[in-house]
């Protein structure tokens, strides 16, 4: 599901303004991102939590080349999810 996809499916879901909810889901992603930028941690009960892992300097290769690269340290946004999402997603296996 896209962005689109999702601020149509909550307005049709919804008694708000196509430009209200656009406005909604653009504020909560946004949030979410300066949350996560400033190191914290975002979490949704039943759906998830977003964190930061740090990844260490490594050694790498481009694929082109082959050529060894170094790839510095750098923080990856990790998902952990939510048990009520997990047991809804098994049971539909």
């Amino acid at each position: 599901m896209t962005k689109s996809e999702l601020i149509n499916k909550i307005f049709l879901n919804s008694e708000l303004s196509l430009e209200d909810t656009s406005h909604a889901v653009n504020v909560v992603i946004d949030r979410m991102i300066k949350e996560l930028g400033s190191g914290g941690r975002v979490e949704v009960r039943g759906f998830g939590a977003f964190s930061l892992r740090l990844l260490k300097r490594r050694n790498g290769r481009n694929p082109r080349t082959g050529e060894a690269v170094e790839v510095p340290d750098h923080y990856k946004v990790h998902f952990k999810v939510g048990k009520e999402l997990r047991e809804r997603v098994d049971s539909n296996q």
